[in-house]
């Protein structure tokens, strides 16, 4: 069994949204959305769970919205269900016979050929869906991106508009060979669904010709910090995180967007203000001049080969 089924067999999928499992899809998504816009990463910087539960339901909104998947997993928590009925219902004596000869069962056949067989069809719905990529959860997730970008333009329009904050970015690198046409098993799309999680991707350039490489850049400092700390990747093709120019250091006008603004709208501090101006400028230089570095790569390994 993949270290992946073995996650969301430990998880009650339908507890998580606050669903039975009677629910129909369109309430499974609303559920979703509830859930996950009050765990979400970027409106609880200082939760370190926060992470983790945005991405168990994530998880519980792939296997559930898919048919196939969600019948896997539903199958094995009724034969669950069962054996635990089965269980209470004999005696302290009959348990103990029941518990030594499933006992001796186990070390001579590890599993039954029905539950190996059960657990085969969810691992493959599961690695399905990896491949394919869940339309569901991708929609989830951009609408919940959608809501959180106009709370943060409601709340720029309250102090006065400003919303000249600085990016963070930082290089991925894994193996592969140069004629490996999946590039490792990494895309534009699958390095997005791997860090979104962690808060607003702003961009993912892969290198075409170069392979192996990406810059990715996320619209705070904090997101980033997450996502070095935490991703690893695919498990078959780890990814090595690095910070572009080391990790950043953040002016306290940025991580507190309100410093910005006194309660009549004016500048608390100017050389402040001009001091995220200049980074924010660096940034986008140092961004262009990347994207300029990996073009320049992608020519010169083209003309090599």
């Amino acid at each position: 069994m993949s270290g992946k089924a073995k996650d969301i067999l430990q998880l009650d999928l339908y507890g998580l949204l606050g669903i039975e499992s009677t629910a129909t899809t369109k309430e499974i998504k609303k559920a979703y959305r509830q859930k996950a816009l009050t765990c979400h990463p970027d409106k609880n910087p200082d939760n370190p769970k926060a992470v983790e539960l945005f991405h168990q339901l994530s998880q519980a909104l792939e296997v559930l919205t898919d048919a196939a998947a969600k019948a896997a997993y539903d199958k094995i928590c009724a034969a669950k269900k069962q054996a635990e009925e089965r269980n209470r219902k004999l005696d302290d004596k009959r348990k103990k016979i029941k518990l030594d000869l499933e006992t001796r069962e186990r070390n001579a056949e590890a599993q039954s050929q029905e539950e190996v067989q059960i657990t085969r069809t969810l691992e493959e719905e599961i690695a399905r869906l990896r491949e394919e990529g869940s339309r569901q959860l991708e929609e989830e997730q951009r609408l919940i991106r959608e809501q959180i970008q106009r709370e943060r333009e409601a709340q720029q329009q309250e102090t006065g508009g400003l919303s000249f904050l600085p990016s963070f970015s930082f290089q991925l690198k894994w193996k592969c060979k140069k004629d490996d046409g999946s590039n490792g098993g990494y895309s534009e799309d699958i390095l997005f669904r791997l860090l979104q999680k962690y808060g607003d991707v702003l961009n993912v350039i892969v290198s075409s010709k170069k392979k192996g490489s990406a810059v990715v850049e996320f619209a705070t400092v904090r997101a980033a910090e997450l996502a070095v700390k935490n991703e690893s990747g695919l498990s078959e093709n780890p990814l090595k995180i690095s910070w572009l120019e080391g990790q950043p250091e953040v002016l306290a006008p940025v991580s507190q967007p309100g410093n910005f603004m006194s309660s009549q709208g004016a500048l608390t501090n100017e050389r402040d203000y001009e001091s995220v101006v200049m980074m924010k400028m660096r940034q986008a230089a140092e961004r262009q001049r990347l994207i300029e570095q990996m073009q320049k790569d992608d020519e010169e390994d083209a003309s090599g080969s």
